[in-house]
């Protein structure tokens, strides 16, 4: 794990909320010499502490509707099955996130589709296809509270 110092947190919480600052602007805010925010810029970056730069995307705008979790669990937990599981996960675009659980269920997906007819296709087609399947649940989202794709840093810097 890489050691962060409070400023290396600044700049991080900076980035998650602002990702096209420019470096001038970074330095400012963190109360650096823009070459100096740089080097740590680079450094995090190296360390793989930012893995990424993106844009966020509403989905509504887009066409993308309906989201809803997926609870799945599996027939069989060897090693080969979950392998098998996993790549058929990674081939759905609709899965922005799976998440292996503990618990009654083994996986958690967070799925974007267009609508009901969609998601009814999505299922049929691909998740209740796929080797090893045993059961799913699932759960549509009606409204969103919070959404934040951003980390809770300033509780690090205590």
């Amino acid at each position: 794990m890489t050691t962060l110092d409070r400023t290396d947190l600044r700049i991080l919480a900076v980035l998650q909320s602002e990702g096209r600052i420019t470096n001038a602007e970074l330095a400012e805010r963190v109360s650096l010499s823009p070459s100096a925010c740089l080097r740590r810029l680079q450094r995090l970056e190296g360390e793989q502490v930012i893995t990424g730069y993106a844009a966020q995307v509403d989905p509504q705008a887009v066409g993308l509707g309906l989201q809803a979790f997926v609870r799945v669990q599996l027939t069989k937990h060897e090693s080969a099955a979950i392998e098998g599981f996993v790549e058929h996960v990674n081939g759905w675009d609709e899965v922005v996130a799976c998440h292996a659980l503990t618990g009654d269920m083994d996986y958690l997906l967070h799925v974007y589709v267009a609508d009901l007819k969609d998601f009814s296709r999505f299922l049929l087609d691909h998740l209740l296809n796929a080797a090893g399947v045993a059961d799913v649940n699932s759960s549509f989202v009606l409204r969103t509270v919070k959404r934040s794709p951003s980390l809770p840093l300033a509780q690090l810097e205590r």
